[in-house]
């Protein structure tokens, strides 16, 4: 056979360090690549996910629905690419979900729906506030949570400290989309109103509240010039303190303080937060659809590190990371991978016999595991567990052309005796096209992975093109520095033939394979009768099995949800969290619960969480699954509310009391005849014996005082509507009438 024409087998001889040279640049460009791959647990499968939120502060559901809601749902159906609209409802506040197409720039949506809730904002009530859109989806479990502690400071100056200090350094970590705050009280400055000493002067709340709107009087008035300067004119007449508020004039000589009472007062609590049983603030971090979770862990932890440093009296605790179960999954698939790389490199020093040409095709499996991240990075892709399962599975593949490579200049020179760089170029080039026509098969079985449907297809899409990427540079090196690493070693010499025991028990697998092919090619319709027979076999085994997306995960961390009756407040769920507090004690006692984070109110005044991180793995003898299943018989038996403990998948979605499963949307007319109906699903479910737990979002048990205005005797008696709204909210819930600067620090005024 002629060795004359040129191709890559004989410039890879002729050109040893030509081609050593391009592979040392794939394994180059690879290296570098991994400094700048991101590591995430999964591939970004993130849906772009928009939220919009409003406050407004005494508003019923049924309100906020009609004068709220559906006026920014409205806005936000109008922007282009947007797939799907869910809001929900509630008492003083609105919330809206907004997702857009898979493949939307999050920022232009984000951008574009700001613009669309703009324009509608002059449309909706007067004392709606706080309405913001934020790129994420803020019904989404935090990735975070931190606690925050003095024993210097009360709550109302710690909670200055965290608002003013500590939220903004963590929101300045690039991947934070917001940060939930639990168990904080702000100051605020109280007006106690005596209603009885308001009537005594024949005053209003309206008249208290327009008094008291004036207290932040401070307006440029123009400026003085002259030749040489311009001095600035400022009318100033600014009350930012109790005793100065008291002598705000209402009407004629009757001051503030002659109606009621002011003083500075920590506000009312929405949420209890617990630490081990100890009040804190929890800080919730919430990350950006489409970011790096363990990027954002970094950043918090350096953030958390300083802020700790500079306040010596304040102790931030990072309680829960999901970043750290990112980093032990990584670590533990890389160790997997280089246990694969030696397993492989073993089976192949089995059968060549010795190391010399065990090592040529060993040196396929770093360059082309190396050299695959470059890939990695120049798709946009990151370093995740499917990634490394990629890895992980090709580790195998890509020793194959290799393999076959030298084997066959191996076999040319003991058998036809050739030299040894004829034997690698003739041996390459007997088997050049059988090695890319299998590495063709292989892209095309890998490729078509990436463009499955739905979310399912964009987790593995960068499964499908890592290894057919590895497939392709396994290629490379095999025609290549496969060739001229065989010129240089002789495979027929001494030493070249396997081990004798080796060698014997491959013969004996070999004469029994042999009587075995006879065999079936004596009874060929047998052995299709038998294949028949095992694929039928396999169809009735695969629908007894069961199927789930992932398997369950033992995140060394585990939810407590618990939610009362509707109309309970903060205090009956207090007591209800000692109930909780007392199953989980024996856990922690024994040492497998390490801490608990426990939050009264959460979303609702109803509701309580609470976070239990568990021991290391090493450490209990118990999976979370086992101390999950332990733990509900006793929940369940906690009066006055409906308890339970769930874990967390790597695909769960959080929010709205950790339940996570199939949502069934029903629509209708009427929020009544929805209710009737989703009633009758739950009562299914509830005897289904493979569902449980129904939750129903619409809850029309809402305890609820109705108060019928009569318009007629209200305009008899001079009464405007307005006024008699605003003396009901000051009375009932207080009013925040106007933010006072003290100290340059905002300090609400509540009228009550």
């Amino acid at each position: 056979m002629s060795i004359r024409a040129n191709d890559l087998p004989l410039l890879a001889v002729k050109r040893p360090l030509l081609v050593m040279v391009l592979n040392l640049l794939i394994v180059i460009a690879g290296a570098a690549a991994l400094l700048g791959t991101e590591v995430r647990e999964l591939p970004n499968v993130d849906r772009p996910i928009v939220t919009i939120s409003a406050t407004l502060p005494g508003a019923a559901p049924e309100t906020m629905d009609a004068e709220v809601t559906s006026r920014l749902e409205n806005a936000a159906a109008r922007v282009n690419g947007v797939r799907q609209i869910r809001s929900s409802s509630e008492e003083n506040n609105s919330r809206i979900r907004v997702e857009f197409n898979p493949g939307t720039d999050l920022d232009t949506a984000a951008s574009d729906l700001r613009e669309a809730v703009s324009r509608v904002t002059r449309n909706l009530p007067e004392r709606v506030e706080q309405v913001q859109v934020v790129k994420a989806d803020q019904d989404a479990e935090a990735i975070m949570t931190l606690a925050v502690s003095s024993r210097r400071y009360d709550v109302a100056e710690l909670t200055r400290i965290v608002e003013n200090d500590i939220i903004p350094e963590l929101l300045a970590a690039d991947g934070v989309a917001s940060i939930e705050t639990f168990g904080g009280r702000p100051t605020e400055l109280r007006v106690a109103v005596d209603p009885i000493r308001l009537a005594r002067y024949r005053l209003t709340m309206s008249d208290v509240a327009a008094a008291l709107r004036q207290a932040p009087f401070d307006t440029p008035v123009g400026s003085f010039r002259s030749d040489a300067q311009e001095l600035l004119v400022r009318a100033e007449a600014t009350a930012a303190d109790p005793a100065r508020i008291a002598d705000v004039v209402i009407r004629d000589e009757v001051t503030v303080g002659d109606v009621a009472e002011t003083y500075f007062a920590p506000a009312d609590a929405t949420s209890y937060v617990r630490l081990d049983g100890e009040p804190v603030i929890g800080l919730g971090v919430v990350r950006q659809a489409n970011s790096n979770t363990i990027a954002i862990s970094d950043a918090v932890r350096a953030a958390a590190a300083r802020l700790d440093a500079r306040f010596s009296d304040i102790d931030i605790r990072v309680i829960s990371d999901d970043a750290e179960f990112i980093r032990v999954s990584v670590r533990e698939v890389a160790v997997t991978l280089v246990i694969t790389v030696l397993v492989v490199m073993a089976v192949i020093w089995l059968f060549f016999g010795h190391w010399k040409p065990t090592l040529i095709p060993s040196t396929a499996i770093p360059v082309a595991l190396i050299g695959v991240v470059a890939g990695i990075w120049a798709l946009g892709f990151s370093i995740n567990l499917l990634t490394l399962l990629a890895l992980v599975l090709a580790t195998g593949l890509v020793v194959d052309d290799a393999i076959v490579v030298l084997e066959n200049a191996q076999r040319l020179q003991k058998e036809q005796g050739l030299g040894k760089k004829a034997a690698a170029v003739l041996g390459t080039r007997q088997v050049y096209f059988a090695v890319i026509a299998t590495s063709a098969v292989l892209v095309s079985v890998f490729v078509p992975i990436s463009f499955l449907p739905s979310e399912t297809g964009r987790l593995f899409r960068e499964f499908g093109f890592v290894l057919a990427i590895a497939v392709i540079i396994s290629t490379f090196v095999a025609v290549s520095l496969v060739p001229a690493l065989a010129a240089k070693i002789d495979l027929a010499g001494d030493g070249a033939d396997p081990n004798p025991r080796l060698q014997a028990l491959a013969s004996r697998f070999a004469h029994r394979y042999e009587g075995w092919v006879a065999a079936c090619a004596a009874h060929p319709w047998r052995v299709v009768g038998a294949s028949l027979l095992a694929l039928v076999g396999a169809g009735l085994l695969y629908a007894q099995l069961d199927e789930e997306l992932v398997p369950e995960e033992d995140r060394a961390t585990f939810y407590v949800w618990a939610r009362g009756p509707d109309g309970t407040g903060l205090a009956f769920m207090d007591r209800e969290l000692d109930e909780i507090e007392t199953v989980l004690a024996p856990l922690q006692e024994s040492g497998e619960i390490r801490s608990t984070l426990s939050i009264v109110g959460r979303y609702d005044p109803n509701l309580v969480q609470v976070t239990a991180n568990l021991a290391d793995w090493g450490e209990r003898e118990r999976s979370q699954g086992d101390i999950v299943a332990a733990l509900e018989e006793p929940l369940s038996a906690i009066p006055g509310s409906r308890a339970n403990a769930r874990g967390r998948s790597t695909l769960g979605r959080g929010g709205g009391g950790g339940q996570s499963g199939i949502q069934v949307a029903l629509t209708g007319n009427d929020y009544e005849g929805i209710y009737r109906s989703a009633r009758k699903l739950a009562d299914a479910i509830e005897t289904s014996p493979i569902l449980s737990d129904p939750e129903i979002s619409y809850q029309p048990t809402q305890p609820q005082l109705s108060i019928a205005v009569d318009r007629a005797r209200a305009a008899d008696l001079g009464v405007s509507l307005d006024d008699l709204a605003l003396t009901l909210q000051a009375m009932v819930d207080g009013l925040r009438v106007v933010d006072l600067n003290v100290e340059d620090q905002a300090i609400p005024i509540r009228l009550s």
